[in-house]
């Protein structure tokens, strides 16, 4: 036993090693870069930002509140097939005129009977009667808008 011996040289025996490895697995490090697939990535986040704000601003639209709505306030059963509807319309600018679709409904909760009522600028409260093609029993405000039909408009 020398102690002045060296240890073996083993760098060409791995270098071999690792060359037998590679040959037969694949080498470890990766060979030319692959085409950059990132634009796709970023153009499917582009997209679904914008599919997704149009979908927030619609809902904002169609499911934010109205800028002009009614409340019922009552109702009263009128002789020949007939009902008065009271209501109070609530809405953001009251100088702006509006139109109002009231109904009723008969006893299977069917409606009956409609009108679509002008509400001039200004005014907060208001009745009308709603003929029905059957007895009504009960009356309700179907919806409002600012979106006045020709046929409807008074000036």
């Amino acid at each position: 036993m020398g102690s002045g011996s060296a240890a073996p040289d083993t760098s060409s025996g791995d270098a071999a090693r690792r060359a037998a490895l590679a040959d037969r697995y694949g080498s470890a490090r990766p060979g030319p870069r692959a085409p950059r697939r990132g634009w796709r990535v970023w153009l499917f986040v582009v997209l679904a930002l914008a599919a997704s704000g149009t979908a927030a601003y619609v809902a904002y639209t169609n499911l934010g509140d109205a800028p002009i709505e009614a409340q019922r306030v009552g109702f009263t059963e009128r002789p020949g097939n007939a009902m008065e509807i009271t209501i109070d319309i609530i809405r953001e600018d009251p100088r702006r005129p509006g139109v109002c679709i009231v109904r009723v409904r008969d006893i299977s909760g069917a409606e009956s009977g409609r009108k679509e009522i002008y509400v001039a600028p200004g005014v907060e409260r208001m009745s009308t009667v709603v003929r029905s093609i059957g007895r009504p029993v009960t009356a309700d405000v179907f919806g409002c808008s600012y979106n006045v039909p020709r046929y409807l408009s008074r000036t």
